[in-house]
This record gives structure tokens, sequence and C-alpha cells, in this order.
């Protein structure tokens, strides 16, 4: 392998210029470099970024921890959006800055965290992102604080700068939709009860119906996300019937994600009820595998993983270049609703009375 020294030999230079070359930090004249460049170029001599990192102190790498890439869904399996669109948002806003994202996958394990951020300390990073898999409380191990670091979907006690998705402006703004169209029965089928999203989301659900003037029902709010895809299908199903025999039946039920929405189409077509004519239906993610090949195309909201990805990116980098320091607190992200035709401008005509007699419940 060529060195230093070969290459100040073949441009007939001292090795004190090519490294002037290598590093720009003094003036080199234009022949000097051509020359220079041209002896690299014909030694095939690649330049050592230890030694560079060394003496500036910067290795250029941004280390990112992630279970994004051994914990993504098979794409013939649609799920929850996957994290792996924040990772996405991370690699763009990165490449823009000339820097390397150094990725290292946690298989959904936190024992392994800490051993992640001991390697990447070690090859002395510039910044660390951790991507968690759905909007939650985290814990990571100490970390040097001349080290900046930035979590996206996820905060910590300690006040880590951290990127989130708006989930309770969302859930207000497409329960805001459906009200302006008419709606006045909204179902909320929640995901599970303990996480943050559904805290929030139903926050978000009982501001909308209060800015309207409409008391909240327990009736219509159901977390349906609780023990198994098989099991939550049936405690679907069971909840969906309860609801629809209610006195007043909702005309919309809103789920807690694209891929619960998805379940829902085939339980109520199985009930005979036409979508939307009969029935609303609306899901918050704007996973596009679902969401835009459903028919009829299902309204939605966006969970806007990819600008929280640009924004964990561009925080950080404020943070290494010390434009930034720390932020109070989390910075929410807000997505939009995409109003498709699985939704009506005005609540749908009165439900058909249908007995359902259902094997597998009896």
């Amino acid at each position: 392998m060529a060195t230093i020294y070969d290459v100040a030999k073949a441009a007939g230079v001292s090795p004190k210029t090519v490294s002037r070359v290598l590093n720009g930090d003094a003036p080199v004249g234009a022949g000097t470099r051509e020359a220079v460049e041209k002896a690299m170029r014909e030694l095939g001599y690649v330049p050592s970024s230890a030694a560079r990192m060394m003496r500036s102190n910067r290795s250029g790498i941004v280390g990112l921890i992630t279970g994004a890439i051994s914990m993504s869904p098979e794409p013939a399996q649609p799920a929850g959006l996957p994290e792996l669109f924040i990772v996405q948002g991370i690699q763009r806003a990165i490449a823009g800055s000339g820097r390397t994202l150094m990725i290292a996958d946690s298989g959904g394990s936190p024992d392994k965290v800490p051993g992640l951020v001991q390697t990447f300390l070690e090859h002395r990073v510039e910044g660390l992102i951790y991507v968690a898999e759905y909007h939650q409380r985290v814990a990571l191990p100490p970390i040097p604080a001349d080290t900046p670091v930035v979590l996206a979907n996820c905060y910590d006690d300690a006040g880590t700068p951290a990127i989130l998705p708006d989930d309770r402006r969302g859930q207000h703004d497409l329960v805001t939709r459906l009200l302006k169209a008419g709606h006045r029965r909204i179902a909320y089928l929640s995901l599970r009860p303990d996480i943050d999203a559904t805290r929030l989301r139903t926050l978000g659900y009982r501001d909308a119906l209060a800015a309207f003037g409409l008391p909240y029902d327990p009736a219509l709010v159901q977390a349906v996300e609780l023990l198994g895809a098989e099991d939550d299908t049936q405690l679907l199903w069971t909840v969906i019937d309860r609801m629809l025999s209610l006195p007043e039946p909702p005309t919309v039920f809103c789920c807690g994600n694209d891929k619960q929405a998805l379940r829902v189409y085939g339980i109520l077509r199985s009930r005979g009820l036409r979508i939307p004519d009969q029935i609303g239906v609306a899901g918050y993610d704007n996973y596009r595998v679902i969401a835009e090949t459903l028919y009829p195309p299902l309204t939605t909201v966006e969970l806007p993983y990819i600008a929280m990805g640009v924004r964990a990116a561009q925080l950080l980098l404020s943070r290494i270049s010390g434009e930034s320091r720390n932020i109070p607190e989390p910075v929410l992200v807000p997505g939009p609703v995409y109003w498709r035709s699985s939704a009506t401008e005005s609540a749908p005509h009165k439900l058909p009375q249908l007995k359902i007699v259902r094997e597998d419940l009896q």
C-alpha cells in the first residue's frame, strides 16, 4: 500500500507538501498540487482518515442506534409505520452535511444499547441519535457531556433534546375535520392503553369534541390492540358489533393506525355495510402501502416520521457546530390530515338493522 512518502517521491516534493495538499492547511501552488494529486491517483494512495481525525479532533461520523433494520416487517405483511422512515429522514440531512452516518441495530433489545454507545464513542463520533420504534420514554446509559445526543420518537427523564410526533394535535385535527364534515358520533378504536400515543391522541379526540360543544361518550372509545394479531381481531369484531348496536351508533370509526383500519374495512363489509355511504373509516399513519391501495382510499393522519428524522439530524448538527445547546422541551412535529374517500362530507345514511350470528363468537 502506497504511503505519503511514496507519493512525495513520485511527485518530486517533500512529505510535508503532500500533507499540506491533503489537509488544505497551508497554501500550495497549482502546479505542485496537480503533481501531488496525479501521483496519488497513479499509486492508488488512500489518505488515512484516522490520522486526520486525530489531528483535527473530528471524525466526520454521526452514530445512530435503532432497531429499524432487524425489526422491520416483511414487505408482504403490512404493519404500523416502521421507524425505518425516521432513519431515512436522518440519512437525508446527514448526507447533505458532508458527514457519514454510521448505523447500529439494537435488534430491539435495550440491553445492547450500552455496548453500541461505547463502540460509537470509541470511534470518536461527533454526535449520537437514538431512534425508538414508537413514541415512548427511554433510559440511555451515561454519555460524555461533550458528545451531543438527540432522541427521535422518544424522550427521557434527563431532558435530552428530543423530536416527537405531535400525537395530540394529529388526532385533534382528524376529529375536527370529521366534525366539520357533519359527523357527531365518532368512534375511536385506539392502540394499547399504556402507550403515550394513545393517551395523547385520546386527549386530542376529546379536545376536538369539546371545541364543538359535544360531550365525551366513553361508549365510543375502546382500546383494541391488547393481546396479539389474532386475538385483537376477535376483540375488534366484538367492539364494532357493540358500538353498532348502540341506540345512537357511530357514523365513522377512527382507528389507531392504518393496519387496524384495514381490518375494520373487512369487518364492516362482512356486515354488509358500504364504506363510506353507510359508515366512514379513518386511520392514522398515512402508511401509503395501505392507505392508497384500500378501496375506497383511506382518510388518515400523517405520522411525520421522515420529517422527524430530518429535524433530529438538523438539531444534532446544530449542537455539533455549537449553534444550539439544549432545548427545554421536546420538539413536536405535526402531520397533516389526508382526506380521502373513506369518510364522507356529511354523516352517512342510517345503518340497516342487521342481526349477525357468528359461529366463532358462540
